[in-house]
């Protein structure tokens, strides 16, 4: 901005305070102009980078010139300087259906009014946009009450445009922002990944019922309900509360933003859930069912439904299911980085809850009393090590689809 500096002798005896402004502001001596400027902050550029990244789409709304506006936009990388700029006047003059085709492309608004921001929003949702918008004084808040997310400054907003807002910035800073839209979606994610990784073990716990069922009663029951309870409530919950924790997958703000329409339990995670990681725990625990009743003479003998053989099988079952969710938690720490590049101990709380599970699946099947509640029975060595080894193929085999989904994606 530029400022032009004027001065103007007057008698000592005039009182200025009772001259006319016109008055005194004629016959001025011009001295020169002086230029101020009011740079943006140093982290909006890399903002402003990983918006684009993100697929999040920036539009300025200010009341500075068209002049102004644009050299800014093109100075924080907002635009490549052939977005088109509107002002005020000229918004005024179109009509809905022309704003709506102007927003479809890059376009900036300068010396717009507060008031004109409302329809500029409606406008963006009219084309089918999750908006959020910010604003500080009285009038934005018809804009704020109208976005999606309606975001006030902690610093400068009114106590209106703050009563009117969703969120508010408290350093009123637009880096900010862009740091809590990572958040959200750290915060989302790992919700994903918590039902993932919950509803996983239902698949291995249900299928051995559904063979029961359909044997009528021919192949027992390879669980228990106690055994069944003891992964819902025991050995699965605190891996899970691990993936709360879990840091922001680094490609987080490198995915398209989701559909407005698209759930939480979409059809991806119940694929991934149910038809990937429970399909494996399904054979992996069948399996060790079937090859401890194989080793003790089946089919020959048919299968065991009490005894020591049923208790050695049922409680392989039980560890077959434990383990392969130790692999399972694992997997869902990511959905298509590696669990290597991400750090494979870099969250120590889903180890804690592993050792928890391991440690508890350990009790089970060594103290007396408790054995004969939960049906099971202490494991040979080689059962240990069978089991102890199990999460190794699961994870690789895993980190394989995470590859093959990385450069299907890049390609």
């Amino acid at each position: 901005r530029s400022m032009a500096l004027a001065y103007r002798v007057i008698d000592r005896d005039v009182d200025i305070n009772k001259m006319p402004i016109d008055e005194a502001e004629s016959h001025l001596i011009f001295v020169g102009l002086t230029t101020m400027s009011d740079p943006p902050r140093p982290e909006i550029y890399d903002a402003v980078k990983r918006c684009h990244q993100a697929k999040i789409r920036i539009i300025m709304v200010t009341g500075d010139s068209k002049l102004t506006a644009k050299s800014v936009a093109v100075q924080i990388g907002l635009t490549s300087g052939k977005a088109r700029v509107i002002s005020g006047n000229e918004l005024e003059k179109m009509s809905d259906d022309e704003l709506r085709k102007a927003l479809k492309s890059e376009v900036i608004f300068a010396r717009v009014a507060p008031e004109q921001k409302y329809r500029i929003v409606k406008n963006c949702q009219a084309n089918g946009e999750v908006v959020a918008s910010t604003g500080d004084g009285v009038n934005d808040a018809p804009a704020l009450k109208q976005a999606d997310i309606g975001i006030a400054m902690g610093q400068t907003g009114t106590d209106v445009a703050k009563e009117a807002a969703n969120m508010i910035l408290t350093d009123d800073n637009f880096a900010s922002i862009v740091a809590a839209i990572e958040e959200g979606r750290a915060v989302y994610s790992n919700i994903r990944k918590f039902l993932t990784y919950i509803l996983t073990s239902n698949v291995p716990e249900a299928i051995p019922s559904v063979l029961f069922l359909i044997s009528a009663g021919l192949i027992p029951l390879p669980m228990t309900v106690m055994q069944i309870l003891t992964v819902d409530l025991g050995t699965d919950m605190l891996p899970a509360l691990g993936l709360g924790a879990e840091a922001a997958d680094p490609d987080i703000m490198n995915q398209p933003p989701r559909k407005r329409s698209e759930h939480l339990l979409n059809k991806g995670v119940m694929i991934k859930a149910f038809c990937w990681y429970g399909l494996l725990s399904s054979l992996i625990s069948s399996g060790a069912y079937f090859f401890v009743n194989w080793q003790n003479g089946w089919p020959a003998k048919g299968l065991a439904a009490s005894g020591s053989v049923y208790m050695r099988a049922t409680t392989m079952v039980l560890g077959a299911i434990v383990f392969t969710q130790i692999a399972n938690v694992l997997n869902c720490r990511t959905n298509k980085t590696s669990i290597f590049k991400k750090g494979l101990f870099s969250n120590k709380n889903i180890w804690y809850g592993i050792v928890f599970e391991i440690c508890l699946f350990f009790v089970l099947t060594v103290t007396p009393g408790i054995r004969q509640l939960f049906n099971t029975t202490p494991l040979f060595a080689s059962d240990w090590l069978f089991l102890f080894l199990l999460p190794i193929p699961l994870v690789l085999l895993d980190e394989a689809r995470k590859w093959l989904m990385y450069h299907k994606q890049n390609n």
